[in-house]
C-alpha cells in the first residue's frame, strides 16, 4: 500500500502539468495568421455629414506605408449610396490605430451597409500584392454591416 503523502504528491504534479498543459494550448492556439484587422467602431453625425471611425490593427508582421480601401456605402434600401476611397495612410506592424473620416453631405442613419470593394493601395517593404484585401478581417461596434 503506498503512503497517503505520496499518493498526494502524485496527483498534485498530474494536476500541475495539466494545469500547465493547458495554460500553453490557448498561446498555440493563438499564432494565427497575420491579418489586417479592421473595424468599423462608430458612425457619428458631424458638421459635414457622417464621421466614419475605424480601429485598424496592423498583425502583417509588415508596415504599410500606404493603405487606401475603396469603401462602397448601401442606404437603408441596399441601393448604393456612394463610393469611396479612404486612405488609411501609414500602419506599423504590431501597432493599433484609430482613424477618423467625414464624408460629406450623408446621414449616418441613412447607412445600413459599408463593403470594402478593394484595396486600391497596399504599399511597403515585403509586402505581397493584394495582401491587404486577401489577410483583411473586419468586424463592425455598430449596427451597420461591415465587411469584404
Amino acid at each position: 500500500m503506498q503512503h497517503p503523502m505520496k499518493t498526494c504528491r502524485f496527483l498534485t504534479a498530474v494536476l500541475a502539468f495539466s494545469l500547465g498543459a493547458a495554460g500553453r494550448a490557448p498561446a498555440q492556439e493563438t499564432g494565427s495568421a497575420p491579418a489586417l484587422n479592421l473595424e468599423l467602431n462608430a458612425l457619428d453625425t458631424s458638421d459635414k455629414g457622417c464621421r466614419l471611425t475605424f480601429v485598424a490593427a496592423n498583425q502583417l508582421n509588415a508596415q504599410l506605408d500606404k493603405v487606401t480601401f475603396e469603401m462602397v456605402l448601401f442606404n437603408t434600401e441596399e441601393r448604393v449610396e456612394r463610393l469611396a476611397l479612404l486612405d488609411f495612410k501609414t500602419l506599423p506592424a504590431g501597432k493599433t490605430k484609430v482613424r477618423r473620416f467625414d464624408l460629406a453631405n450623408i446621414a449616418c442613419d441613412s447607412i445600413s451597409r459599408i463593403l470594402i470593394n478593394d484595396a486600391t493601395e497596399c504599399a511597403g517593404e515585403g509586402v505581397a500584392e493584394g495582401t491587404c484585401i486577401k489577410q483583411l478581417k473586419t468586424s463592425s461596434k455598430s449596427s451597420v454591416r461591415f465587411g469584404i
